[in-house]
């Protein structure tokens, strides 16, 4: 019997994991391994897919549906609980059990880049990815404010920015999609003047490799990490858990 694994989301051209599986497939000699994707339209056709064979052992889950698969699963490990997130599911028979390996592989990247003056950080977007981000910081007491396009709760516009909270925010995620291939040329709306050689910039992006906001960055003296490393780190978290 095969090893079916997939990912699910919408729309799925430029998701990182199909290749990166197939190739560890391929490297490991895992001939009856398979990882496939599965772009849902709608969140309600997981039960559905997940009927479609009986030799599922797990998925991944990206963009939109970190959050809208909570209630299609059997049950959360704790730390995807405490996330409110699901990137990682193991099928174990009739069960669904849902992980959040983003948390993982964020922690392990930016770990090396944080120096003693990255006290407080500015995370950009409040979606699936953010709630990953967001828990990792509180683990690490690191008090964050979020920042989003629409005005929301606890929460700044872009806006809003100014430089006093650039000055003493040295830390900068950004977990939306915005300048994700193909639309390159486009940054989320910081006044970049305001970053300066103490700043991190950090973005979940991988492709492209230099995203339109770390270049900007750059051209300012911060120091950069692309979504690259975490992605690889995540992937084996996922693996790890499958295998479990």
């Amino acid at each position: 019997m095969a090893h079916r694994f997939g990912i699910i989301g919408f729309p799925l051209e430029q998701s990182f994991s199909p290749k990166y599986f197939e190739e560890k497939f391929r490297r490991e000699q895992k001939t009856d391994h398979l990882y496939v994707k599965c772009p849902l339209l709608q969140i309600e056709d997981f039960p559905k897919l997940l009927q479609q064979y009986n030799d599922w052992v797990g998925f991944n889950v990206t963009i939109p549906y970190k959050e809208k698969i909570i209630p299609y699963l059997t049950r959360l490990n704790d730390q995807a609980a405490a996330i409110g997130a699901v990137n990682c599911i193991r099928v174990l028979g009739s069960e669904t059990i849902g992980y959040n390996t983003d948390a993982i592989g964020f922690r392990q990247s930016l770990k090396p880049l944080l120096k003693p003056q990255h006290r407080r950080a500015l995370v950009l977007g409040t979606g699936g990815a953010s709630r990953a981000v967001t828990y990792v910081l509180r683990e690490w007491q690191i008090p964050y404010l979020l920042v989003s396009r629409r005005k929301q709760p606890h929460t700044l516009t872009y806006d809003e920015l100014n430089e006093e909270i650039l000055s003493t925010h040295l830390l900068i995620i950004n977990t939306t999609p915005v300048g994700m291939f193909p639309h390159v040329n486009e940054a989320p709306p910081l006044p970049y003047q305001f970053i300066g050689p103490q700043h991190v910039l950090f973005d979940l992006i991988y492709n492209p490799s230099l995203t339109l906001f770390l270049k900007k960055g750059q051209e300012q003296g911060a120091s950069i990490q692309n979504g690259y490393e975490m992605l690889i780190l995540q992937a084996e978290a996922s693996w790890q858990i499958w295998n479990s």
